[in-house]
């Protein structure tokens, strides 16, 4: 009790009334100062700034119609393959001899186009809705190419037409002949597997876009250039020596729309 006493007596004397108040160091100004400039600086930044971003997604190139998967009509053995892989078909064109229990018949191309990949084989025994091969859907053998991106979750809503695309192929290294350049035509729905199976022709590769849920396509055009071998323009100056293959593995960066930092917080 006296201490607290005299704590409170010591309070009420006016006999330090008389000495100066002691203002904050010119160090701790000099950090106040800078905090409320850097605040200042990122708040300028925040409402007058605009940052690009890129969103990624796997793909592949392809044509705009897609492939189909030849399926047999008939139960029997394959005796003769007529077509070889890579030739141009038109429809009704006979690809697989078949002998079947009331004769000799034919499983024949459903619509024109290249035959990509041919799974049967002579000998092998074949049933009605055997897949036989894959046809892609094309009238001429010059026609372009485009890329097919696979966008997961919700990042397929962010994506407008005429958005640049840079494209990473497989089959030529980023670090001798760059990325290859395009531009969004048309943004899709969610897919299944099975949906983009029978787009692609390719159950393997329907199973890897779907591997985190149902994407959104994204139809991307490749820019055309003169001066390339491949017929594409490249972010190098000649890009490839070769001319690019239909169903070959992409990754694209599809570039955003540039945002203000002040809008991520913004409901």
């Amino acid at each position: 009790m006296q201490f607290r006493q005299k704590a409170f007596s010591k309070l009420q004397s006016p006999e330090e009334l008389d000495l100066p108040v002691r203002f904050a160091r010119p160090q701790g100004w000099l950090v106040l100062l800078v905090t409320v400039l850097v605040m200042a600086g990122a708040a300028y930044w925040a409402i007058t700034g605009k940052v690009s971003g890129k969103l990624d997604a796997p793909g592949v190139l392809t044509h705009s119609k897609g492939s189909y998967v030849l399926q047999s009509p008939v139960s029997g053995q394959v005796v003769q393959v007529l077509a070889e892989e890579g030739r141009m078909l038109p429809p009704r064109t006979p690809v697989l001899k078949v002998r079947t229990d009331t004769g000799y018949r034919a499983v024949r191309t459903v619509a024109p186009g290249r035959m990509t990949s041919m799974t049967a084989k002579i000998g092998s025994v074949i049933t009605p809705g055997k897949d036989v091969a894959t046809v892609e859907r094309i009238e001429r053998a010059d026609e372009p190419l485009v890329a097919m991106l696979y966008v997961s979750g919700s990042g397929g809503s962010t994506v407008s037409p005429g958005a640049a695309v840079d494209l990473t192929v497989q089959s030529a290294p980023t670090d001798e002949y760059g990325v290859l350049r395009g531009k969004v035509k048309a943004v899709g729905r969610a897919q299944t597997r099975q949906q983009i199976s029978g787009f692609l022709g390719d159950d393997r590769l329907a199973a890897q876009f779907t591997k985190d849920g149902q994407p959104v396509p994204v139809l991307v055009e490749l820019e055309k250039s003169a001066s390339t071998k491949s017929g594409y323009k490249w972010s190098s100056e000649k890009g490839p020596p070769y001319r690019l293959e239909s169903l070959t593995i992409t990754d694209g960066a599809i570039h955003q729309p540039p945002q203000r930092p002040v809008d991520w917080l913004l409901p």
